[in-house]
């Protein structure tokens, strides 16, 4: 596998990805370069909407020239509370914004989640989140409207300063997981009401039957999965819970 710097016609390929609609994933995979590489070059360099490979490779040699990375329009990472290196935080989130979008999400909403995901808090609020991006404030509102929708993160209200926050937890994706699974369990019977109504002795009428089949299936055991991991996560919270207090009971 290729290692060191990009080249120029690295990044023409990278380019000429992007505009067929790649993925990281596969932009990767065609240069022989880990993901890694390929979303920090692109989030350095102008995002998939404005990257271009000459422009990237003359930022490249000026960050090298002044021996400090940038990120355009990003506020600069403040020393870290518990000793962290920013940098190193900073590339996790690109590592983790570029994998949330080969999950389907878009690059704006997979950048605000990861943010969360990455702050000791899991709560900003939209000034903070465009501060920390360097993103418009029509663009983190839209972001944390199909966020909230997809039940990935929720809002709470400060009163005294009356401004809203935007919150991650550990239940996030519980909550997601089981509104995936519902969603797939009434997909099922749609397709079950269509099958009888077209006549499962028809090919449109088996087609949505086998369709119906699955979707019950997989709905069903996601439900399983997640309720089993929920009792798990309840009961290694109780253990901790009682470790806890063995040990005050120790002092």
């Amino acid at each position: 596998m290729p290692g060191g710097r990009l080249t120029h016609e690295e990044r023409k390929d990278i380019a000429r990805g992007l505009a067929d609609g790649l993925t990281y994933t596969e932009i990767a995979r065609r240069l022989q370069r880990p993901v890694s590489t390929i979303s920090r070059e692109v989030i350095r360099n102008g995002g998939a909407g404005g990257y271009h490979p000459d422009r990237a490779q003359r930022a490249t040699g000026d960050r090298a020239r002044r021996g400090r990375p940038a990120v355009p329009g990003a506020t600069p990472a403040l020393p870290d509370a518990h000793g962290r290196d920013p940098e190193t935080v900073r590339l996790l989130e690109e590592r983790f914004t570029a994998m949330l979008v080969d999950t389907g999400l878009p690059r704006t909403t997979a950048r605000v989640l990861a943010s969360l995901y990455v702050t000791d808090s899991g709560s900003l609020t939209a000034a903070e989140l465009v501060r920390r991006l360097g993103l418009s404030p029509a663009s983190i509102s839209k972001a944390v409207g199909q966020l909230e929708e997809q039940r990935l993160i929720r809002r709470d209200r400060d009163p005294r300063r009356r401004r809203d926050r935007y919150v991650i937890d550990g239940d996030i994706w519980y909550e997601s997981w089981l509104a995936s699974a519902r969603r797939n369990i009434r997909l099922a019977r749609v397709a079950r009401d269509g099958a009888e109504t077209l006549g499962r002795g028809t090919p449109a009428g088996a087609r949505l039957a086998t369709m119906g089949r699955l979707l019950q299936r997989l709905g069903d055991d996601m439900v399983r999965a997640a309720e089993r991991w929920h009792d798990d996560h309840d009961d290694h919270r109780d253990d901790g819970d009682r470790d806890d207090h063995d040990d005050r009971e120790d002092r």
